[in-house]
Protein backbone atom coordinates (compact mmCIF):
# COMPACT_ATOMS: atom_id res chain seq x y z
CA UNK A 1 0.00 0.00 0.00
CA UNK A 2 2.75 2.61 0.84
CA UNK A 3 6.36 1.68 -0.94
CA UNK A 4 8.69 4.59 -0.22
CA UNK A 5 12.33 4.16 -2.35
CA UNK A 6 15.38 6.16 -1.27
CA UNK A 7 13.34 9.03 -0.30
CA UNK A 8 14.97 12.10 0.74
CA UNK A 9 14.08 15.86 1.98
CA UNK A 10 16.79 18.08 2.55
CA UNK A 11 16.69 22.09 3.76
CA UNK A 12 19.65 23.87 2.24
CA UNK A 13 22.67 21.62 3.05
CA UNK A 14 20.73 19.58 5.95
CA UNK A 15 18.99 15.94 5.05
CA UNK A 16 15.98 16.42 7.50
CA UNK A 17 15.19 12.63 5.94
CA UNK A 18 17.68 10.40 4.27
CA UNK A 19 17.66 7.21 1.72
CA UNK A 20 14.58 6.27 3.42
CA UNK A 21 12.85 2.94 2.13
CA UNK A 22 10.17 1.44 3.85
CA UNK A 23 6.77 -0.84 2.80
CA UNK A 24 3.55 -1.03 4.45
CA UNK A 25 1.33 -3.64 3.48
CA UNK A 26 -2.40 -3.54 2.68
CA UNK A 27 -4.34 -4.21 5.93
CA UNK A 28 -1.41 -2.81 8.48
CA UNK A 29 -0.77 -0.66 10.86
CA UNK A 30 2.56 0.85 11.06
CA UNK A 31 4.28 2.38 13.66
CA UNK A 32 6.46 5.07 12.69
CA UNK A 33 9.21 5.83 15.87
CA UNK A 34 11.51 8.29 16.42
CA UNK A 35 12.84 11.60 19.25
CA UNK A 36 12.35 14.74 18.37
CA UNK A 37 14.16 15.94 15.01
CA UNK A 38 13.95 12.79 13.59
CA UNK A 39 12.30 13.04 10.55
CA UNK A 40 8.91 11.69 11.19
CA UNK A 41 7.00 14.97 10.18
CA UNK A 42 9.03 15.35 7.32
CA UNK A 43 8.39 12.11 6.35
CA UNK A 44 4.47 12.32 6.94
CA UNK A 45 4.33 15.53 5.17
CA UNK A 46 6.05 14.40 1.78
CA UNK A 47 3.88 11.10 1.64
CA UNK A 48 0.49 13.62 1.81
CA UNK A 49 2.09 15.68 -0.53
CA UNK A 50 2.57 18.62 1.75
CA UNK A 51 6.05 18.70 1.00
CA UNK A 52 7.95 17.79 -2.51
CA UNK A 53 11.04 15.04 -1.93
CA UNK A 54 14.39 16.30 -2.64
CA UNK A 55 14.80 13.09 -4.24
CA UNK A 56 13.99 9.54 -3.96
CA UNK A 57 9.98 8.29 -4.66
CA UNK A 58 7.25 7.28 -2.98
CA UNK A 59 4.07 5.15 -4.25
CA UNK A 60 0.50 5.02 -2.11
CA UNK A 61 -1.75 2.19 -3.59
CA UNK A 62 0.52 2.12 -6.86
CA UNK A 63 -0.24 5.99 -7.01
CA UNK A 64 3.26 7.76 -7.20
CA UNK A 65 3.53 10.95 -5.07
CA UNK A 66 3.93 13.21 -8.46
CA UNK A 67 0.34 12.12 -9.31
CA UNK A 68 -0.38 14.58 -5.82
CA UNK A 69 -4.74 14.86 -6.52
CA UNK A 70 -4.41 10.68 -6.93
CA UNK A 71 -2.53 10.37 -3.77
CA UNK A 72 -4.46 12.89 -1.45
CA UNK A 73 -7.63 11.03 -2.67
CA UNK A 74 -5.85 7.69 -1.85
CA UNK A 75 -4.66 9.08 2.08
CA UNK A 76 -6.21 10.17 5.05
CA UNK A 77 -4.41 12.49 6.84
CA UNK A 78 -4.21 13.71 10.50
CA UNK A 79 -1.86 16.40 11.09
CA UNK A 80 -0.10 16.59 14.24
CA UNK A 81 -2.27 19.86 15.64
CA UNK A 82 -5.54 18.73 13.53
CA UNK A 83 -6.47 21.84 11.31
CA UNK A 84 -10.59 22.70 11.81
CA UNK A 85 -12.09 26.01 11.50
CA UNK A 86 -13.28 26.29 15.13
CA UNK A 87 -16.10 28.69 14.69
CA UNK A 88 -18.02 25.95 12.50
CA UNK A 89 -20.18 23.40 14.42
CA UNK A 90 -18.97 19.87 14.07
CA UNK A 91 -21.82 19.25 11.31
CA UNK A 92 -20.56 22.10 9.15
CA UNK A 93 -16.62 21.95 9.71
CA UNK A 94 -17.00 18.21 8.12
CA UNK A 95 -19.63 19.28 5.32
CA UNK A 96 -16.96 21.73 4.14
CA UNK A 97 -14.03 19.65 4.11
CA UNK A 98 -16.32 17.04 2.34
CA UNK A 99 -17.57 19.36 -0.29
CA UNK A 100 -13.70 19.89 -1.00
CA UNK A 101 -13.29 16.24 -1.47
CA UNK A 102 -15.82 16.05 -4.27
CA UNK A 103 -18.23 14.21 -2.05
CA UNK A 104 -21.97 14.94 -3.36
CA UNK A 105 -24.28 15.93 -0.93
CA UNK A 106 -26.23 12.54 -0.30
CA UNK A 107 -23.26 11.05 0.13
CA UNK A 108 -21.67 13.44 2.18
CA UNK A 109 -24.81 13.73 4.21
CA UNK A 110 -24.31 9.40 4.69
CA UNK A 111 -20.55 9.50 5.38
CA UNK A 112 -20.93 12.47 7.96
CA UNK A 113 -23.18 10.19 9.54
CA UNK A 114 -21.28 6.96 9.36
CA UNK A 115 -18.04 8.88 10.72
CA UNK A 116 -20.03 10.54 13.94
CA UNK A 117 -21.09 7.25 15.16
CA UNK A 118 -17.24 5.73 13.93
CA UNK A 119 -15.69 9.04 16.14
CA UNK A 120 -17.81 9.30 18.98
CA UNK A 121 -18.85 12.97 17.54
CA UNK A 122 -22.89 11.56 17.06
CA UNK A 123 -24.09 13.53 20.05
CA UNK A 124 -21.95 17.01 19.63
CA UNK A 125 -22.44 16.83 15.81
CA UNK A 126 -24.11 20.61 16.43
CA UNK A 127 -21.40 21.85 18.81
CA UNK A 128 -18.55 24.55 18.21
CA UNK A 129 -15.59 22.87 17.70
CA UNK A 130 -14.00 25.95 19.91
CA UNK A 131 -16.27 24.14 22.23
CA UNK A 132 -14.92 21.15 22.45
CA UNK A 133 -12.36 19.03 24.64
CA UNK A 134 -9.24 18.42 22.91
CA UNK A 135 -10.17 15.06 22.74
CA UNK A 136 -13.35 15.95 21.04
CA UNK A 137 -11.41 18.02 18.55
CA UNK A 138 -8.72 15.04 17.79
CA UNK A 139 -11.88 13.17 16.82
CA UNK A 140 -13.59 15.76 14.20
CA UNK A 141 -9.67 15.71 12.98
CA UNK A 142 -9.75 11.82 12.69
CA UNK A 143 -13.80 11.90 11.37
CA UNK A 144 -12.16 14.69 8.60
CA UNK A 145 -9.11 12.75 7.80
CA UNK A 146 -11.91 9.49 6.43
CA UNK A 147 -14.96 11.41 5.29
CA UNK A 148 -13.95 10.38 2.19
CA UNK A 149 -13.51 6.72 2.85
CA UNK A 150 -9.52 6.63 2.16
CA UNK A 151 -7.84 2.89 2.20
CA UNK A 152 -5.07 4.87 3.43
CA UNK A 153 -4.78 6.58 6.65
CA UNK A 154 -1.72 8.63 7.89
CA UNK A 155 -1.70 9.98 11.53
CA UNK A 156 1.18 12.28 12.91
CA UNK A 157 0.84 12.14 17.37
CA UNK A 158 -2.75 11.11 17.00
CA UNK A 159 -3.30 11.14 21.63
CA UNK A 160 -0.73 14.39 21.91
CA UNK A 161 -2.22 16.34 24.35
CA UNK A 162 -5.13 13.93 25.25
CA UNK A 163 -5.59 12.63 28.96
CA UNK A 164 -4.78 9.02 29.61
CA UNK A 165 -8.88 8.26 29.18
CA UNK A 166 -9.01 9.95 25.61
CA UNK A 167 -5.72 8.23 24.84
CA UNK A 168 -7.04 5.31 26.15
CA UNK A 169 -10.41 6.06 23.28
CA UNK A 170 -7.95 7.11 20.45
CA UNK A 171 -6.02 3.95 20.34
CA UNK A 172 -9.27 1.81 20.20
CA UNK A 173 -10.46 3.53 17.33
CA UNK A 174 -7.06 3.44 15.28
CA UNK A 175 -6.83 -0.36 15.97
CA UNK A 176 -10.45 -0.69 14.82
CA UNK A 177 -9.68 1.55 11.59
CA UNK A 178 -6.76 -0.84 10.91
CA UNK A 179 -8.84 -3.72 10.57
CA UNK A 180 -10.10 -2.43 7.55
CA UNK A 181 -7.31 0.15 6.09
CA UNK A 182 -3.59 0.59 6.00
CA UNK A 183 -2.67 3.24 8.64
CA UNK A 184 0.94 4.76 9.71
CA UNK A 185 0.96 5.96 12.91
CA UNK A 186 4.08 8.06 13.78
CA UNK A 187 4.46 8.83 17.93
CA UNK A 188 7.19 9.36 20.44
CA UNK A 189 5.16 7.59 23.05
CA UNK A 190 6.70 4.12 22.84
CA UNK A 191 3.18 2.20 25.04
CA UNK A 192 0.91 3.86 22.44
CA UNK A 193 2.71 2.30 19.89
CA UNK A 194 3.46 -1.19 20.89
CA UNK A 195 -0.37 -0.99 21.71
CA UNK A 196 -1.96 -0.56 18.21
CA UNK A 197 1.19 -1.21 15.43
CA UNK A 198 1.45 -4.75 13.71
CA UNK A 199 5.11 -3.56 12.76
CA UNK A 200 6.85 -0.81 13.77
CA UNK A 201 10.00 1.17 12.32
CA UNK A 202 12.80 3.63 14.11
CA UNK A 203 14.36 6.95 12.27
CA UNK A 204 17.03 8.95 13.80
CA UNK A 205 18.43 12.02 11.87
CA UNK A 206 16.26 10.89 9.10
CA UNK A 207 17.57 7.69 8.52
CA UNK A 208 16.07 4.35 9.61
CA UNK A 209 17.68 2.13 11.84
CA UNK A 210 15.65 -0.88 12.28
CA UNK A 211 11.97 -2.10 11.21
CA UNK A 212 10.13 -5.06 12.29
CA UNK A 213 7.46 -6.60 15.13
CA UNK A 214 8.08 -5.51 18.48
CA UNK A 215 9.65 -8.95 19.04
CA UNK A 216 11.80 -9.08 16.30
CA UNK A 217 12.79 -5.56 17.42
CA UNK A 218 13.41 -6.78 21.14
CA UNK A 219 15.43 -10.22 19.27
CA UNK A 220 17.61 -7.59 17.67
CA UNK A 221 18.67 -5.59 20.56
CA UNK A 222 18.90 -8.01 23.29
CA UNK A 223 21.49 -9.78 21.03
CA UNK A 224 21.93 -13.56 23.13
CA UNK A 225 19.57 -15.35 25.00
CA UNK A 226 19.61 -14.46 28.71
CA UNK A 227 17.39 -16.98 31.39
CA UNK A 228 17.08 -15.95 35.08
CA UNK A 229 17.15 -19.23 37.07
CA UNK A 230 16.65 -20.18 41.01
CA UNK A 231 17.24 -23.73 42.09
CA UNK A 232 16.28 -25.01 45.31
CA UNK A 233 19.95 -26.21 46.68
CA UNK A 234 22.82 -26.44 44.71
CA UNK A 235 22.91 -26.50 41.49
CA UNK A 236 26.80 -27.33 40.12
CA UNK A 237 26.19 -30.31 38.35
CA UNK A 238 23.10 -28.84 36.36
CA UNK A 239 25.74 -26.72 34.68
CA UNK A 240 28.70 -29.11 34.30
CA UNK A 241 25.82 -31.03 32.32
CA UNK A 242 24.63 -28.55 30.33
CA UNK A 243 28.08 -27.11 29.62
CA UNK A 244 28.75 -30.64 28.18
CA UNK A 245 25.80 -30.37 25.78
CA UNK A 246 25.42 -26.61 24.66
CA UNK A 247 28.50 -24.74 23.09
CA UNK A 248 29.15 -20.96 24.88
CA UNK A 249 26.74 -20.73 27.43
CA UNK A 250 27.68 -18.10 29.97
CA UNK A 251 26.67 -18.92 34.46
CA UNK A 252 27.10 -16.02 36.45
CA UNK A 253 25.92 -16.02 39.82
CA UNK A 254 22.97 -13.14 40.40
CA UNK A 255 23.68 -10.71 43.47
CA UNK A 256 19.85 -11.03 44.82
CA UNK A 257 19.03 -12.16 48.17
CA UNK A 258 17.73 -14.90 47.04
CA UNK A 259 20.34 -18.23 47.21
CA UNK A 260 21.33 -20.24 44.00
CA UNK A 261 20.30 -17.21 41.84
CA UNK A 262 21.89 -17.32 38.55
CA UNK A 263 22.15 -15.41 35.02
CA UNK A 264 22.18 -17.91 31.98
CA UNK A 265 23.23 -16.60 29.00
CA UNK A 266 24.02 -17.64 25.03
CA UNK A 267 24.85 -15.56 22.23
CA UNK A 268 22.02 -16.71 20.08
CA UNK A 269 19.16 -15.67 20.84
CA UNK A 270 16.83 -17.86 19.20
CA UNK A 271 18.63 -20.62 21.58
CA UNK A 272 16.13 -22.59 23.43
CA UNK A 273 17.85 -22.28 26.95
CA UNK A 274 15.23 -22.78 28.76
CA UNK A 275 14.48 -26.48 27.34
CA UNK A 276 18.08 -27.20 27.61
CA UNK A 277 18.06 -25.99 31.04
CA UNK A 278 14.69 -27.99 32.35
CA UNK A 279 15.95 -30.84 30.86
CA UNK A 280 19.35 -31.01 32.67
CA UNK A 281 17.55 -30.67 36.15
CA UNK A 282 15.28 -33.12 35.50
CA UNK A 283 18.57 -35.36 34.47
CA UNK A 284 20.16 -34.49 37.85
CA UNK A 285 17.02 -34.46 40.14
CA UNK A 286 17.38 -30.43 40.69
CA UNK A 287 14.40 -28.23 41.55
CA UNK A 288 13.84 -25.30 39.92
CA UNK A 289 11.89 -22.57 41.75
CA UNK A 290 11.51 -19.71 39.59
CA UNK A 291 12.53 -19.78 35.84
CA UNK A 292 12.47 -16.52 32.90
CA UNK A 293 13.82 -15.15 30.26
CA UNK A 294 14.76 -11.53 29.81
CA UNK A 295 13.87 -9.55 27.02
CA UNK A 296 14.48 -6.10 25.63
CA UNK A 297 11.68 -3.61 25.98
CA UNK A 298 10.72 -1.42 23.09
CA UNK A 299 12.31 1.64 25.13
CA UNK A 300 15.71 -0.08 24.78
CA UNK A 301 15.33 -1.04 21.32
CA UNK A 302 14.43 2.75 21.17
CA UNK A 303 17.82 4.40 23.18
CA UNK A 304 19.87 1.83 21.87
CA UNK A 305 19.33 2.70 18.06
CA UNK A 306 18.82 6.52 19.03
CA UNK A 307 21.44 7.14 21.31
CA UNK A 308 18.99 7.69 24.53
CA UNK A 309 17.21 10.15 21.69
CA UNK A 310 19.88 12.82 22.12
Amino acid sequence: MIQANQLSRKYGEQFAVENLSFHVHRGEVMGLLGPNGAGKSTTMKMLTCFLPPSSGEAFIDGASLHDSITVRRRVGYLPENAPSYSDLDVHSHLKFVGAMHGLMDATLTDRIREMGVLCGLDHVMYRRIDELSKGFRQRVGLAASMLHDPDCLIFDEPTTGLDPNQIVEIRKLIRRLGEKRTVLLSSHVLPEVEAVCDRMMIIDRGQLQTMGTARELSRQARGEALLHVTFKASSEAVFDLLRESVKEIGVELRETDTPHSYAIHHPDPDYPLAEALFHAAVSCGSVILEMHSEQATLEDVFHKLTGGGQ
